[in-house]
């Protein structure tokens, strides 16, 4: 089983900043580059903090609105601070929270979920920025083809790390959803063939209706 790493998904033409940047050059990075966020770098290329629309945004909300229909927002001294910046240094949040190329997808998408960010600038060994990786990138993997899910399955997963062939279990993908059917040895198998097919980058769900010969878990309860 095969998972597909940050280097396979990864945007490799990543526009950046320097710490010097002035808001306007900022802003219009974005625009001609249709991107919602740059890495700032320094000299050696490495990323020192992010800069991204809603920390340019926050120039707005700082100013008062002239039709006097909203109230101008509570900031925090650092939001405040971000606010009144002028230069990429002052309005990035940082420091830039980064990945690795060999990383997977899984532990690309728990670094975004944990630090409540939408994408991770990619560094090698140096710290030097090689890439960029978004929450959209990550989802490419759920537009894998079903064969392809299926040929995972039942090749990697069910084969060659389970020892069950076409005969024992057989497993169905359609749109993402996988089912399987047929027959294991024991009980506590079920799970495992679940579990590790729910792993399969691509795989949305996974149901089954999978028999087994020996209820070894009654056998492991009674011993306890």
């Amino acid at each position: 089983m095969h998972h597909r790493t940050v280097d396979e998904l990864m945007t490799r033409k990543v526009a950046r900043a320097r710490p010097d940047t002035p808001f306007k050059e900022l802003v219009r990075l974005l625009e001609e580059n249709d991107v919602t966020a740059v890495p700032v770098v320094d000299d050696l290329d490495r990323p020192l903090g992010v800069v991204s629309e809603a920390d340019l945004l926050r120039k707005s909300t700082d100013q008062a609105d002239p039709s006097g229909r909203t109230l101008m927002p509570h900031l925090e001294a650092w939001e405040r601070a971000k606010a009144e910046g002028s230069r990429a240094e002052e309005l990035m949040s940082a420091p830039a929270i980064c990945a690795r190329p060999e990383w997977t997808v899984v532990e690309a998408a728990r670094l975004m979920e944990t630090q409540q960010v939408k994408r991770l600038p990619v560094v090698d060994e140096a710290d030097r920025l090689v890439g960029i990786v978004s929450r959209g990138d990550l989802l490419r993997v759920f537009l894998r083809r079903d064969e392809a899910i299926q040929e995972e399955i039942t090749g990697d997963v069910l084969l060659r790390t389970l020892g069950l062939g076409p005969r024992d279990v057989r497993a169905e993908v359609r749109d993402g959803r996988v089912t399987l059917t047929g027959t294991v040895g024991h009980r506590s198998l079920v799970a495992v063939v679940q579990q590790l097919c729910r792993g399969v980058d691509g795989v949305v769900s996974v149901s089954d209706d999978l028999a087994y010969r020996t209820d070894d878990t009654r056998v492991a309860s009674a011993g306890a």
